[in-house]
């Protein structure tokens, strides 16, 4: 326990930490694209909300601020030697013979949907992931990466069409972006 916190708010960041792990980890999966690094970028997110933890940019929307945070730490990890690292298939564990078959077409999805991201550049992959699978508003997602409204457009309409390029959203090349 860090000094100066009583044992309410170290409770009530358990509550949160237990609420909020399972959407921060997929948010973390997505802009990753590897299970391991996601579970590094959400435990170093919770030491920083924890640090933070009572004071009021945290108290107002824990959840937005730990979003924020996962967005933020992973915008920074290009920096660090190891964040060329790839994933090797195989690693997630193995899954029971009876529910292999109720999982097959998810897993399929999120193997496409994998490839499709790791095509594009951090900055337009965090996009499309809070855009698209967050679904946040324009506004939303410029707060949360810092930027203009005006910059999350262009950058959603530039991975979309690096997407649809590489036959990523084939079926949707004749739509516009929302």
């Amino acid at each position: 326990m860090r000094t100066g916190t009583s044992p309410e708010h170290d409770e009530d960041f358990t509550r949160f930490t237990e609420a909020s792990y399972a959407s921060l980890l997929r948010t973390a999966r997505l802009l990753t694209g590897d299970r391991h690094a996601a579970e590094d970028l959400v435990q170093a997110a919770l030491v920083k909300v924890y640090l933070r933890w009572g004071r009021s940019a945290v108290w107002d929307s824990p959840q937005a601020y730990a979003r924020k945070t996962v967005v933020n730490l992973y915008a920074t990890w290009r920096r660090r030697r190891w964040h060329t690292e790839t994933a090797h298939p195989g690693g997630e564990g193995t899954v029971a013979a009876a529910d292999r078959s109720d999982i097959a077409a998810d897993a399929e999805a999120r193997l496409e949907l994998a490839r499709a991201l790791d095509i594009l550049p951090r900055a337009q992959r965090a996009v499309v992931v809070l855009r698209f699978y967050e679904d946040l508003s324009v506004e939303e997602t410029a707060g949360l990466l810092g930027c203009s409204p005006g910059t999350v457009k262009s950058r959603t309409n530039r991975a979309l069409e690096r997407l649809r390029a590489a036959g990523a959203l084939a079926e949707y090349a004749g739509r516009g972006t929302r």
